[in-house]
This record gives structure tokens, C-alpha cells and sequence, in this order.
């Protein structure tokens, strides 16, 4: 079982523990590590002489979980790594209120197109590349999911702008109540679009001891779906929570001035982000668990373990 993998089985049992190591795996100054110091740093890690129950307790495990692929041990690109999801994701959230309406297409491409690479960097690589960063089945899925999702993102207020719908309950259901669920929603299945490949071939399944026991699909479809699930709670939530706060704002006239509005509404979104991020991360175990019985039943007959583990990807 790789480090990174031993590493969140032996300390991120709980909500709350994963929680805490996720805070410290997205600390934007992990960004500065070279990769030089990151490869000296695994090459560390198996030496370490713990064991795959015992605690690991050492900054040298984040360096190396917040910069290299568990399943390849490929240091990822600097800017698809998890301390730079929130710094270039904010410009994006934060702007897509206030940007003109013939931009909108353009930022949500830019976004799901980010955020779609950063998935498929982080998902399950059971399937090795042999010299590809990544396959060109999954690049193909994830340019169509990624142009779905920015024309179906941007074509609630398109439409209202064509037509001329200006009406008080039009204003509310495009503006305030659709871009929570639809955002939601398109991040959800874009997680899904580009990482199909993990339930039509399967990923590998572990034991205890961290031995490889099959190729479960089933295993790959319950990775996918909590990955899924922990985006669409992130972004839901981050256009949800800051629009309902901002609104409290105005009503209790704490803002005085349209720009310390403006400042207001950059803080919650920036708060509630930066909450949300380590939050949804932490909704499931990253060293994920399958009972033996949900499992394919040859994998059933070749271990006698009640528990299986994986690793369910970001």
C-alpha cells in the first residue's frame, strides 16, 4: 500500500481527523516545495518503520500526499495539486456574479475545464498510462462533459437576456435559486464523465496488509460516486451559503456602502470556500472501504478479509 495511502487509513478515521489533515494538505506554502525535495521525500517515507496500523505523524507524509499520485508516484503539476485548487478556483467563483453576460460562457468553460483536469489528475489510476499523463479516452469525455457543463451553466441567464425576462420571480429563480443545484449538479457529472473508466474496468482493491487482491468495478463505481457526491456538496454549497449571508447583510443594513457590500460578499464567498474545501474532502475516507460482500464474487473467493480498502481518488 502506497504512503499516502497508509497514511489517511491510519489517521483519518473520523470526519473530524480527516478534516484536520486536510487543512494541513491544502496549505498553499506545500506549493513551494520543489520537486527535488518531494522525490528525496518519498524515497524517505518506506523507511519510515511504521506499520500499516500504526499512526504517522510527519510533515514529510504532506509534502508527499499533497504533491504525488498515489497509485503512479507521479509528482502532480504544481497547479492542479490540492493547495492550489482554492487559490484558482476563488477568481472564478467569486467573478461569476458580476462578469457580463457574454463572458459567462467563456468563465464557466474555464472553470469546469479546470476543475475537470484536476479530477481526472487525482482519480484512480489502476490502469497505468504508459508514457501519457492521461488517457486520450478520458481527454475526449472530459472536453464533451466540460462543454456541456459551461453551456448548461450559462443557459438559464442567456435565455432570460434573449427574451427579455426581467420579471421580479424570473430575477430570483435564475440569479439566486438555480446557480447553487446547477453548479452542483454539472460538477457532479463531470467527476463522473471523466473518471467512467474507473467503473467500466474496475480499481484495484487492497487488504489489510495492502496486498492487491482484484480488480473490482463495483469498488470503482462506490470511489466515483462519493467523489461526485463530495464536488457537488463543495460548489452547491459555496454559491448557496454566501447569497443567503450577503442577503441577512442587507436586510440588517450592516453595509453601508455598495463597495463594502462588494467586500462583504468577497469575504463570505472566500470563507465559505475555503471551509468547504477541507469539509468536502472529508465526507468520505480517502483510503476508501468495501465490505468483501459488495464485492465481484471471484474477489469474494480469492481472500477470506471482511474489508477491503481502495484509494478513492480526489
Amino acid at each position: 500500500m502506497d504512503a499516502n495511502l497508509q497514511f489517511w487509513r491510519a489517521e483519518g478515521q473520523s470526519f473530524f481527523q480527516r478534516f484536520l489533515l486536510w487543512t494541513d494538505v491544502l496549505d498553499p506554502l506545500l506549493l513551494l516545495k520543489s520537486s527535488d525535495e518531494i522525490r528525496r521525500t518519498r524515497l524517505l517515507l518506506p523507511t519510515s518503520g511504521k506499520t500499516l496500523s500504526e499512526p504517522i505523524q510527519d510533515d514529510k507524509v504532506i509534502w508527499s500526499t499533497s504533491s504525488v499520485h498515489p497509485d503512479t508516484n507521479n509528482i502532480i503539476p504544481v497547479m492542479f495539486r490540492p493547495p492550489a485548487f482554492l487559490p484558482l478556483t476563488l477568481p472564478l467563483v467569486s467573478n461569476h456574479e458580476s462578469i457580463l453576460h457574454c463572458n459567462l460562457l467563456f468563465l464557466q468553460f474555464v472553470f469546469h475545464a479546470y476543475t475537470t483536469t484536476f479530477t481526472l489528475l487525482h482519480g484512480n489510476a489502476t490502469i497505468k498510462n504508459e508514457g501519457n499523463l492521461l488517457p486520450q479516452k478520458q481527454i475526449l469525455y472530459g472536453l464533451g462533459a466540460i462543454s456541456y457543463a459551461a453551456c448548461t451553466g450559462a443557459l438559464p441567464l442567456v435565455f432570460m437576456d434573449r427574451y427579455t425576462l426581467k420579471g421580479p420571480l424570473t430575477q430570483l429563480i435564475v440569479r439566486k435559486v438555480l446557480p447553487a443545484p446547477l453548479l452542483g449538479l454539472m460538477s457532479a457529472f463531470t467527476t463522473a464523465v471523466v473518471r467512467s473508466q474507473e467503473f467500466e474496468t474496475g480499481i484495484e482493491v487492497m487488504d489489510r496488509n495492502g496486498n492487491v487482491v482484484g480488480v473490482s468495478k463495483k469498488a470503482g463505481e462506490k470511489a466515483v460516486r462519493e467523489t461526485a457526491v463530495s464536488r457537488a456538496v463543495l460548489f452547491g454549497t459555496t454559491f448557496f451559503l454566501p447569497p443567503v449571508l450577503v442577503y441577512f447583510v442587507e436586510r440588517a443594513k450592516l453595509a453601508k456602502t455598495p463597495r463594502a457590500l462588494a467586500s462583504i460578499r468577497m469575504i463570505m464567498i472566500t470563507s465559505v470556500l475555503a471551509g468547504m474545501m477541507p469539509a468536502s474532502l472529508s465526507l468520505y475516507p480517502q483510503c476508501g472501504k468495501i465490505k468483501r460482500a459488495d464485492l465481484e464474487p471471484e474477489i469474494q473467493s480469492s481472500t477470506e478479509e471482511t474489508e477491503l480498502f481502495f484509494n478513492r481518488g480526489i
